[in-house]
């Protein structure tokens, strides 16, 4: 008596599904990731509270009033341009960006112009930057 031999099917792996989970959690890895943004300027805050510190004899001070006009060292300035305020930063530090940089504007002043002048500073190279407030009056209580 003679058996037929029966064909045995090639066993395959089927690739499909494992490629469509590997791209799932590509695509969630993608999209739950956070990135970080991290800036060239250093801001120093002062702080509110405490005695002021004393000012350094040579430092370049920028006011920025509420129309957005900048006096650089209590020169005012032609026009409200990076260039500009580039050029009248340079003058006065004389290409040296070692020293300190004070920005200080008026309360009023739109939030980009004060932007503006810290980007122009730290375009420069100015690496010593702060950002002049009031102290704080203590609650009358």
């Amino acid at each position: 008596m003679k058996f037929r031999r029966q064909r045995r099917e090639d066993l395959n792996v089927n690739l499909t599904p494992l490629i469509d989970v590997v791209f799932l959690l590509l695509i969630f890895f993608m999209v739950s990731t956070t990135f970080t943004r991290e800036t060239r300027l250093t801001v120093d805050l002062p702080e509110a509270t405490g005695v002021p510190a004393d000012s350094e004899p040579r430092q370049i001070e920028i006011l920025v009033d509420e129309a957005g006009s900048y006096r650089v060292n209590g020169q005012g300035l032609v026009d409200n341009r990076v260039r500009t305020l580039q050029a009248a930063i340079y003058q006065y530090s004389q290409g040296d960006t070692t020293l300190p940089l004070l920005i200080s504007a008026d309360a009023d002043a739109a939030h980009r112009y004060v932007v503006r002048a810290m980007d122009a500073a730290g375009q420069m190279g100015f690496a010593r930057l702060g950002i002049a407030t009031l102290q704080s009056a203590p609650d009358a209580r």
